[in-house]
Order: structure tokens, then sequence, then C-alpha cells
């Protein structure tokens, strides 16, 4: 028999979520034999979901919700013997990891594409011992995306995540930095480490236009200099995609990194506060299955 799990966070879309729902119940019960709906109260839930899909074999997990959602979901998936496939339904503000796999995000237009049950690889990240499928970050600019509030996401979207590191850059000294990685290491000072495994970061779709989902490479980017003006000449280049070009930036790709500092600084994963430094960074090649667009498929 074949099961399918929608792991939902009604919160999610300005609370859109149901009525979204019974259409994806209703294409997905012509998939699959049985599906379970299971709505996500609070943090950690959507990870326990599924694990409880792995250990149950589902066929497939669905997530209704934003990139926080995902996250969640990607951390119960990680290096579980049975992975059933993943599929979006994306719902948040920002939707970095939809956006990176070419998946609508319109909802409905989403759910179209599960119907197709097109398959792609994805890698995804494991940092100490949890994991992420789309980006790091490490800086005083980074950190300052927490104080986004909900009402801010909801009205001004990806904007009220770059109003925030902009606050940042005025008040912030740059940071001591050692980043060791394939080819060996780099050490200085930084405003900013970004590392990332898909092509879209914080709704900026042209950041890494070289990272693709399964190329087993965190593309990272050390920010050396971040003074206002600068900023200002940065921005255009981040717009074109040339931001690896830049004087002021260091281009790494590499299958691992580890960081370190002697300052008390946090890891931003995948938009939330993580450890603080040392850590170590590894990807996860072609770990997970997931339901794309045809243009985007392929094994």
């Amino acid at each position: 028999m074949s099961k399918v799990m929608i792991i939902i966070n009604p919160s999610s879309g300005k609370e859109k979520a149901g009525k979204i729902l019974p259409n994806a119940e209703k294409v997905l019960g012509e998939m699959y034999d049985q599906v379970t709906v299971l709505k996500t109260k609070g943090e950690g839930d959507a990870t326990e979901f599924a694990k409880e899909a792995c250990a149950k074999r589902y066929d497939a997990v669905i997530s209704m919700g934003g990139d926080g959602t995902v996250n969640e979901i990607v951390n119960g998936l990680a290096e579980q013997e049975h992975r059933p496939a993943f599929g979006i339904i994306p719902l948040g503000t920002v939707n970095d990891f939809a956006r990176s796999l070419g998946i609508p995000l319109n909802p409905e237009a989403a759910i179209d594409i599960i119907k197709d049950r097109k398959m792609k690889e994805s890698d995804i990240g494991k940092i100490n011992d949890r994991y992420f499928m789309n980006v790091l970050a490490v800086g005083p600019i980074a950190e300052a995306t927490y104080n986004v509030s909900v009402e801010q996401k909801t009205r001004l979207g990806s904007f009220a995540y770059f109003m925030e590191g902009a606050k940042a850059v005025i008040k912030k000294n740059p940071f001591p930095l050692t980043v060791e990685h394939d080819q060996g290491r780099w050490i200085g000072e930084a405003h900013l480490l970004i590392a990332t495994m898909t092509n879209s970061v914080g709704g900026f779709e042209r950041l890494a236009p070289d990272a693709e989902v399964n190329d087993g490479k965190l593309h990272t980017f050390i920010i050396k200099d971040l003074s206002l003006p600068l900023l200002l000449k940065i921005i255009p280049s981040l717009i074109k995609g040339e931001i690896k070009e830049h004087d002021e930036v260091e281009y790494i790709q590499t299958s691992k990194l580890h960081l370190s500092t002697p300052e008390d600084i946090k890891v931003n994963i995948d938009g939330d506060e993580g450890f603080l430094l040392p850590v170590q960074a590894t990807v996860l090649h072609k770990h997970l299955r997931l339901l794309v667009p045809d243009t985007a498929s392929a094994e």
C-alpha cells in the first residue's frame, strides 16, 4: 500500500495553508492509497513527523510551509535507513529551496508539479549534528536577521532581512576568521561569510549562479570589507550574479568547511540561530530524492 504524509505548518503564508490543504489531499489521494495529514504546533514537530514517515516507510513526505518547515523535515529525513521522496508546496516568505529547484511559488501550481512524480537527487549539508539544505552564514549581519519579526517578514518579505543586515553594517566591525576547506586555509578578517548549497539566498536568486542542488559543493563567499559605501557597490554585483568577482570577496568551492574564530559568534543555519564557532560542515551528496518540475528533473 502506497502512503504519503503531508506535514503542514498552519501559520505559514498568512495562514492560507488551510485553504490549500483540501486540493493537496485530493490530488495526493489520487496518487497514493493512504494520505496522512499532520499539523505542526511547535518547533521540532516537523522533524519528528518526518522521522515517523521514515520509520513507517512512507513513499513520500510533502511539506506545506516555509523554509523553516522544510529545514525541520530535512532534519527528520537525513541519514535515515529509509528516506521517502520529498515534495514542497511553498507557503513561506522567501522559499529559497523551492526557488532553487524551480518549484512554483504559487501553491496550487506546486501541487501540479507533485502530480508529475519527477525526481531529482539533492545534496544536503551537515553541520555538527544538524542538517541544512540551503545556507550557512557567519557574522554580525547574519545574526541581525534574528531580529526580523513575523510581522516584518509578512509585510516586507526578503527585504526585511536586508534592512536588518544594513543596520548591522553600520554598527559592527569585522571579526577574525579561519576557514579550512578542500584547497587549504584562509585566515583574515571578515564582515560576513556565506556558504550556500543553492543559487537562492534570502530571495536573491543570483548570489551563486553556478550552484546546483546536487553538485556536492558549498559555494562559500567571504566578504572582507562591507562598509556602507562598499555595500552600495556590491549590491549591483549581487543582482547580476557577479559578487564572486568583487575585490573584497573571496570565493571558495568546497565539499567541507571548518570555521573558527576567537570571538563568541554563532553560525546562522538556514536562517535560524545555530552553534557557536568552531563548527564543521560537510556535504551529503545526492542524499534526498525531491519531487521537482520536469525541467529540473535528473537523477
